[in-house]
């Protein structure tokens, strides 16, 4: 667990995570899972003669098989599928590998008339290995698996969905139908993993994101476009707000750049050459004039860097904007809003001398730190994401390839930061420090990181005049704490299970008036809070009181203050408060300028009530 050395503000308080056991923690659930889902391939091609199986890997906590049939499975189909995987363990058949020709391979495959296994063939390199399931059923896999059948318990093992998948994940390729199933070594772990995922749903953010009002995913508009109601705006402004102050700490100077921009700026950055299919549709009749929506910011600060001619005096220079990019992601692939094809980056581009570089990408880690420190955002790794130099895909010289990944190594190292490497996991224009966050449910997300670039400067012909006089190329550092504004906030409302910390809730406080006879006094109590910043709401259904507090316990409002006859005289506010992973508490009956000294406090320094 990393922490910023720097940062002093309390973590705040969240509902307990839901640790559902990782594949890491078994070598033997790979093969299992793995195994299995060739049993539930066999068990689908005996029950519905003529489907084709195409490819079946295990998965974090279970395995899936995409196959090709006419008719959709059903859920009755399911149930007969598991039956008869059950059936199969119980036979005990061996797991059994061969090692064949590719000539042989492909013999076997077109007696069996399966075209799809015959282009997985044309990818696989020698030695061709099958796997069989005793004499009945074979498939190409390079494994691992059980040595048999009755290595997996019959109880341990459940069938889970059925989803759409395109073949390869192309959507211009055949729609195929992909089966997910999930196995444990024991029926304990798979009752243990279902409860917890019972548990998971209820944080779903896409189900408290609408229990809550924050956002809506609506079809006329199109999928991977949330729109954003009031209260989940407040939130959104709420957490820009906080990174913005930050930054002006920090030296950092606000930018705002267009939602589109010429095809050849992108083509001088290299973005369209590698990511041309990840773009929304051009706009023109010529790339020579075409627009597209920008997919990223950097070339955009490029621009205004370039604008003038700077001086060493002028660096560091820190341009940042919460800019929003489009990308077109596949159907499939979205997800609420954590996979989105619209979403707000908290971007920024540092602009600095060789000699800044350590010390400005320090301070970024460092406000980085803060960042998820302040948002209780504390169960992450950092991975160096280096280029694999195996690989065509990147731009830029081994030099300057070599001097962003030490200046990386150096800070960490500085830092005295856990970290492991991730090869092959750069940008293609240089590598990144990426925070690898696992969340309330146990996956795991890249939130924040942190670029070296030697590249784009040389691409766009950056200069700065150095003291000497000469003209000098500045080093970039990209950057973005949260990283996805959007996946942000499906994290966080899932971390808190929708009970946000007392800064940070869309309503931060809900008055509740006894009788119409209070009503005056909590709409002037309401103004009093309003002007030291406070978001409230007075109640003015005119229900009961019981039904007011479970409104409010329901909408996890943090602060509810009941206003009876005995308040008004007193002038005092009957205060209950609630915090993420406590039960409700009564505070009893608090001043009301003692509330407002303790609220405006909580905001100014955030935290709790």
């Amino acid at each position: 667990m990393a922490q910023s050395p720097m940062s002093n503000v309390e973590a705040p308080q969240k509902p307990e995570k839901i640790h559902l056991p990782r594949t890491s923690e078994s070598e033997s659930l790979k093969k299992i899972r793995h195994t299995a889902s060739h049993v539930m391939a066999m068990a689908v091609q005996k029950l519905f003669p003529g489907t084709q199986v195409t490819i079946g890997p295990w998965i974090e906590n279970g395995f899936y098989y995409d196959f090709a049939k006419p008719e959709p499975f059903t859920e009755q189909d399911l149930k007969a599928i598991k039956k008869e995987m059950v059936k199969i363990l119980k036979r005990k058949l061996p797991l059994i590998r061969e090692e064949v020709s590719r000539e042989e391979a492909e013999r076997r495959i077109k007696e069996l008339g399966e075209p799809y296994k015959l282009e997985i063939l044309q990818d696989l390199e020698d030695p061709i290995t099958l796997y069989h399931l005793g004499e009945d059923w074979w498939d190409l896999c390079a494994g691992p698996h059980v040595e048999t059948t009755a290595d997996i318990h019959p109880k341990a093992i459940d069938l889970e969905s059925v989803a759409g998948a395109y073949w390869r994940g192309d959507a211009s390729k055949a729609q195929l139908q992909r089966i997910y199933g999930t196995a444990w070594e024991t029926p304990e772990q798979l009752t243990e993993y279902k409860r917890r995922k019972q548990e998971a749903l209820k944080r779903d953010h896409r189900k408290l994101g609408k229990d809550l009002g924050l956002f809506i995913l609506s079809d006329p508009v199109g999928p991977g476009l949330p729109l954003w109601t009031p209260k989940g705006t407040i939130l959104r402004s709420t957490l820009e707000d906080f990174l913005k102050q930050e930054q002006i700490k920090r030296g950092y100077q606000p930018v705002v750049t267009p939602h589109i921009g010429r095809v050849e700026l992108f083509k001088t950055s290299g973005h369209w050459q590698k990511y041309k299919e990840d773009l929304f549709p051009m706009m023109g009749e010529s790339e020579a004039e075409g627009f597209v929506l920008k997919a990223m910011n950097c070339p955009f600060h490029v621009q205004i860097y370039k604008h003038e001619l700077r001086s060493y005096r002028d660096l560091p220079m820190r341009l940042a904007e919460f800019g929003t990019v489009y990308r077109y992601e596949q159907s499939g692939e979205l997800g609420g809003l954590t996979r989105v094809r619209g979403f707000t980056q908290d971007d920024a581009h540092l602009f600095v001398t060789p000699e800044q570089l350590d010390d400005e990408f320090l301070r970024v880690v460092d406000l980085t730190l803060s960042v998820f420190n302040t948002l209780g955002l504390q169960d992450f790794k950092a991975r160096l994401s280096f280029r694999d130099p195996s690989q065509d895909k990147y731009i830029g010289s081994d030099e300057a390839w070599n001097k962003s990944e030490n200046a990386i190594r150096r800070a960490v190292e500085t830092l005295g930061m856990g970290h492991f490497e991730g090869i092959g996991e750069a940008a293609f224009y240089g590598p990144k420090l990426d925070f690898m966050f696992h969340d309330a449910l146990d996956r795991e997300w890249q939130l924040g990181t942190v670029q070296v670039d030697y590249n784009l400067p040389e691409r766009f012909n950056l200069e700065y005049v150095a003291e000497d006089g000469t003209r000098q190329r500045p080093v970039m550092i990209h950057r973005a704490p949260f990283g996805s504004l959007e996946r942000l906030i499906g994290i966080l409302i899932e971390e808190y299970a929708g009970d946000f910390p007392f800064w940070l809730a869309p309503v931060q406080a809900r008055l509740l008036p006894v009788s119409d006879e209070q009503l005056t006094f909590a709409k002037e109590v309401a103004q009093k809070m309003r002007l030291v910043g406070v978001r409230v709401e007075v109640d003015t259904s005119g229900d009961r009181l019981p039904k007011m507090i479970r409104n409010g316990e329901k909408a996890k409002i943090p602060v509810m203050a009941v206003v009876g006859a005995k308040e008004v005289e007193s002038n005092s506010l009957s205060v209950r408060i609630r915090e993420a992973g406590k039960q409700s508490q009564d505070l009893g009956a608090i001043p009301v300028a003692q509330v407002l000294e303790r609220m405006e406090s909580a905001i100014a320094n955030r935290h709790n009530f």
